[in-house]
């Protein structure tokens, strides 16, 4: 059996979203789908299309203003009930549903010291 874990360095929240996907090199069209769990830089997504690891493609919520490019950084076979993909955002709007932790700047660092 593949093993599909990837290391992340943050925590994946559970969270269905409704969300579109586009870009597929042998499909052309949007797929409306959902997540399974989304973290500030990614998402695991349903599909019923098959991805390549490395693929691009294009994810937009539903409703909303993000957008991102996404990589798809596995697409594992769900038994004929379509396929999860790991997505990490390449290019991303504000707006998503977890936003990244602001990082204290050098400044901020030598301030509070």
């Amino acid at each position: 059996m593949k093993d599909y874990s990837v290391e992340r360095t943050e925590r994946r929240v559970p969270m269905a979203i409704a969300v579109q996907l586009s870009g597929n090199a042998n499909v052309q069209g949007t797929e409306s789908t959902f997540t399974e769990n989304v973290s500030a830089n990614g998402a695991r997504v349903y599909s019923v299309r098959p991805w390549r690891k490395n693929d691009r493609l294009t994810l937009a919520s539903l409703p909303g203003g993000f957008r991102s490019v996404a990589r798809v950084t596995y697409c594992q076979s769900l038994h004929g009930q379509g396929f999860a993909l790991g997505l990490q955002f390449v290019e991303k709007t504000q707006g998503w549903v977890i936003e990244a932790p602001a990082t204290a700047t050098n400044e901020e660092r030598s301030s509070a010291a």
